[in-house]
């Protein structure tokens, strides 16, 4: 059985130059020859004053993150990278999304790209919580995965509707309600056969569309959580970055988007900004099979390149940047961490799935998500309803009419389960 393991490559590197040192942000950011004179002089001192760790004991705090085990403070932040890849699927990273958790109990996913919902799964978090999506554009790498948290998340105990928000285009046919309405739309037969045997309302979507134009609209604003847009550049008219602001700390998540003097007025003064940095061209070229025209428009007229991510950054100024939207292997991420340090000397994260970042206004803590690939899913807040037989459907009876005869075998079961559970559930067929 496979338990609980680290995902990613090893390169999960919070870029260590200029003073950053291993996965810990610290409000005054410590030079790495200080460290290793610290290390120094500890290992000088009497191992007497040291305490001894018996075979069997606990051992300190591994810097790794445990799904279910850690409180969050009432003033703190958590978010979760749940896919930081590329639109081409590939094990190690699912498509963009990212899960952020506030220490009021309030929890919101941004984006929910292909390959997504099985990392979102390993945290092992109840299906009601997770009942807010914020899509940034309508690529399917950033929601692509809409069916697996909508009826995924229905069959896994959500008991309430799922509520998406997310920007209009130019015109009704590239909003976000015409492609989640359609998408609805063709998922009729999945929603049909499961009514009246899972709760009602965890059957339903409420799409919050609103204006992509509008620079920093208030988008969301409940519980002391405020979400604000603004437009994006990426492809065609539609995409948007966000804000999230909430007991004085920021988050921000740029979506795809080409460096814009939108993202640089509204993202200053945060705490934790997400903007994408795309592969370099030489990559696009030899790993993907671009041809150079197309390498160079892709990687650095509809995505951001890194020295331009690197840019964006050394104006933002934020207490921690994080690069995503590109595969990060031990031969890809040297060269985007060259192109982003070319133009920015800040703290970095080179993100990767399954990172977590606990924020409060004092630190910034970075670790690795140690997760169980077998989790079952977590149990729902309240209990569900009974099946509801005056609107379940059945198969027509000439399908029936050809079933194997296996009646005493079926009433052999619910007559253990009626004794066992006190009930007095009967077979329809």
């Amino acid at each position: 059985m496979k338990l609980f393991k680290k995902a990613g490559l090893p390169l999960l590197f919070v870029a260590i130059l200029g003073g950053i040192v291993g996965y810990t942000l610290r409000d005054t950011l410590e030079d790495i020859g200080q460290i290793a004179q610290a290390q120094a002089i500890e290992s000088e001192q009497s191992s007497e004053a040291k305490p001894q760790i018996a075979s069997t004991a606990k051992l300190p705090d591994p810097n790794i993150y445990f799904p279910g085990t850690e409180a969050l403070a009432p003033d703190e932040m958590r978010i979760v990278a749940c896919g930081t890849g590329m639109p081409t699927a590939r094990e190690a990273q699912a498509a963009t999304c990212w899960l952020v958790e506030l220490g009021n109990g309030d929890k919101f996913i941004f984006d929910a790209g292909t390959g997504s919902a099985s990392r979102m799964a390993s945290l092992h978090i109840p299906y009601d919580y997770l009942n807010k999506i914020f899509l940034s554009h309508l690529h399917t790498d950033h929601f692509g995965d809409f069916p697996a948290y909508f009826i995924g998340g229905w069959v896994a105990g959500r008991q309430h509707p799922l509520h998406v928000y997310g920007p209009s285009g130019d015109r009704t046919e590239t909003g976000t309600k015409y492609a989640i309405d359609r998408m609805r739309e063709a998922m009729t037969w999945d929603i049909e056969g499961r009514a009246g045997r899972l709760p009602a309302e965890g059957g339903k979507v409420i799409v919050h569309e609103f204006d992509f134009k509008k620079e920093n609209q208030v988008v969301y604003e409940e519980n002391g959580v405020t979400i604000r847009s603004w437009p994006a550049n990426h492809t065609i008219d539609g995409p948007v970055s966000y804000s999230l602001m909430w007991n004085g700390l920021k988050f921000v998540f740029g979506g795809d988007t080409y460096p814009n003097k939108w993202f640089v007025k509204y993202a200053t003064d945060a705490d934790l900004v997400i903007h994408e940095c795309f592969i370099v061209v030489p990559d696009m070229v030899d790993k993907f099979g671009f041809s150079v025209s197309t390498a160079l428009e892709v990687g650095t007229q509809i995505h951001t390149a890194p020295p331009a991510f690197g840019k964006v950054m050394s104006i933002v100024k934020p207490r921690m940047a994080v690069a995503y939207h590109f595969f990060n292997d031990p031969d890809t991420a040297p060269s985007i961490l060259e192109g982003v340090r070319s133009t920015y000397d800040g703290p970095l994260t080179l993100a990767e799935d399954y990172m977590v970042w606990n924020v409060t206004k004092d630190d910034i803590r970075v670790r690795k998500v140690a997760y169980n690939e077998d989790m079952w899913p977590p149990p729902a807040p309240q209990a569900p309803p009974p099946v509801d037989r005056s609107i379940t459907k059945y198969v027509s009876d000439w399908i029936t009419a050809e079933n194997l005869d296996v009646k005493d075998i079926v009433q052999n079961i619910y007559d253990r389960a009626n004794k066992k559970y006190g009930t007095n559930e009967k077979p329809n067929q």
